[in-house]
């Protein structure tokens, strides 16, 4: 019999019900068997994985937006290719910008808009959470004792 035979039971990273590992995962294994558990840590890995390689897939959706916009302008006959929709100025005439700068700086200043607006609200974001950690340090205004002992009788 194996020294690592007999593997201790732990609970599952997210239903937290106990259970025995696979001896053949071992250490490796977080959750239960259950589908459930198994598809809720599945989606939390790639939504880690997501936030600390945010770049590769910026870089990725926007090379594919610009092929898709370069391969549509260079089919013969074809009228000015279709942009992808833009949630952050859907009030802009986009059609009248891509005339006059070219579909290709239209998604690429797009791009760079999305990245400056994402930016200027996290700053604004952890610049709210310290006006709430200073406002919360406040005493309340119902309970200040200098003003009731100040006044004259």
């Amino acid at each position: 019999m194996a020294i690592n035979s007999y593997i201790k039971k732990r609970p599952c990273r997210i239903c937290r019900k106990w259970f025995a590992p696979n001896p053949r995962v071992g250490d490796r294994q977080k959750t239960c068997g259950a589908k459930e558990c198994q598809d809720k840590w599945h989606a939390k890995k790639c939504s880690q994985w997501n936030r600390h390689n945010r770049a590769c897939f910026q870089a990725t959706n926007l090379s594919k937006k610009l092929q898709a916009v370069q391969h549509q302008e260079t089919a013969p006959g074809n009228p000015p290719p279709q942009l992808p929709k833009s949630g952050i100025f859907p009030k802009l005439p986009q059609e009248v910008i891509q005339e006059v700068i070219g579909a290709q700086q239209f998604v690429i200043a797009t791009y760079l808009s999305r990245v400056l607006l994402r930016s200027v609200q996290e700053v604004i974001r952890l610049q709210r959470a310290d006006i709430l950690k200073e406002v919360k340090r406040l005493p309340r205004r119902g309970y200040s004792r200098g003003d009731s002992q100040k006044r004259a009788p």
